[in-house]
């Protein structure tokens, strides 16, 4: 029987990850397996074929999780119930991550229990924590270039959820879901998807342009990589001529400020895509001429310019 969270002395990793897995399925050694388990998660390479093959393994974590549902409607989340259920999130994410155990995670529908955590309208701290471990997950399937994955996405209605998390999360959660969304738009079903109804593209849309108009100081740590992600998502609804001159309407100027085009100045990848963005906003002819150069920054110059 496993004692306590310590395995037994050993040099196999293997022997004691296993030795950690079975204290998963006693209630007695549950909570201490779990936190040894999420802390050395990324130490262990089979950790995730470990936990999907494991008999029962993936139906004790399902319960830690569901176990939060009743407590999240009535705000009765205790902190040590969330740090468990958030370690339960992170070895699913593990499991998300595996090239081995990611289609038959999908394919068994397990991403849909984290929805919960994300349709929540709170941002206070145990709420947060929950919906960032969980966008966590979904931002692991999402990274990666598989059309399965894209279809499962998009058939579970994660949109709507990842909207919602750029709407009342704080910075780290819209920074994620944003990514998610581009992810998604990045392939040619996720971009067609957005188009077929009209409210979807432009709740996206107003989405992203509440989001820039949102950003403060607050958002300083993750600001790069949210720029980055906004852009991103930008750039590709700008790629459908048809609805541009609405996308128009949407972009806030406050994403061209200088403030904004210095930070993102440090990776030409991004910078790129921002002058691009700007190139296909503009209706004059010239645009084509001037996409690769650097833009000009008079005043004068039609439409926004990246000095």
């Amino acid at each position: 029987m496993v004692s306590g969270a310590a395995a037994p002395a050993t040099s196999n990793p293997s022997a004691r990850v296993r030795y950690l897995i079975r204290g998963l399925a006693s209630e007695e050694t549950r909570e201490q397996s779990l936190d040894v388990l999420c802390k050395n998660r990324l130490a262990y390479d089979n950790l995730a074929v470990l936990l999907w093959h494991s008999f029962g393994i993936m139906g004790v974590l399902l319960k830690i999780i569901t176990s939060a549902y009743r407590p999240l409607l009535s705000d009765g989340l205790t902190e040590n119930a969330v740090t468990q259920v958030c370690n339960a999130i992170a070895l699913f994410q593990c499991v998300a991550s595996h090239p081995d155990t990611r289609i038959p995670f999908i394919r068994a529908t397990m991403p849909v229990y984290l929805y919960p955590f994300l349709n929540t309208m709170s941002n206070e701290r145990s709420y947060e924590c929950l919906r960032i471990t969980s966008l966590g997950v979904i931002g692991s399937l999402a990274k990666v270039e598989d059309p399965e994955v894209i279809e499962y996405l998009l058939s579970t209605q994660i949109f709507p959820s990842c909207l919602r998390c750029m709407e009342v999360g704080k910075t780290l959660s819209r920074t994620v879901s944003t990514f998610i969304i581009y992810r998604i738009l990045l392939s040619e079903k996720g971009l067609k998807y957005c188009f077929v109804l009209a409210e979807r593209y432009l709740s996206v849309s107003q989405c992203l342009g509440k989001l820039v108009e949102n950003l403060g100081e607050d958002d300083a740590e993750h600001l790069p990589h949210l720029l980055k992600n906004i852009i991103g998502c930008y750039l590709r609804l700008s790629e459908n001529e048809r609805t541009r001159p609405q996308l128009l309407s949407y972009v806030p100027w406050k994403l061209l400020d200088h403030k904004y085009a210095n930070i993102v100045r440090s990776d030409p990848e991004v910078l790129a895509d921002l002058r691009q963005l700007v190139c296909n906003l503009r209706t004059s002819k010239s645009c084509t001429t001037h996409c690769n150069d650097e833009p000009p920054a008079s005043s004068d110059s039609p439409g926004p310019s990246i000095p």
